[in-house]
């Protein structure tokens, strides 16, 4: 499993009520939640490859 990170967000009222909802509707934590939309966004943005595509792209013996 990847390291994670942690950090400080400040995010406004009504944004964070709405990720609050979201999550509950995901049967998710906010963090989960926030998670899930920053991965979902970059993947969709060209920004984080999937794992098939790293796969093929690492020298042998680097792939995990």
């Amino acid at each position: 499993m990847a390291e994670k990170k942690s950090f400080a967000l400040r995010i406004d009222a009504d944004t964070m009520k709405a990720i609050e909802k979201w999550a509950a509707d995901e049967f998710r934590s906010v963090n989960g939640q926030i998670e899930w939309m920053l991965h979902h966004s970059l993947r969709q943005a060209g920004r984080l490859k999937d794992k098939k595509e790293k796969d093929k792209t690492d020298p042998p013996g680097l792939s995990k």
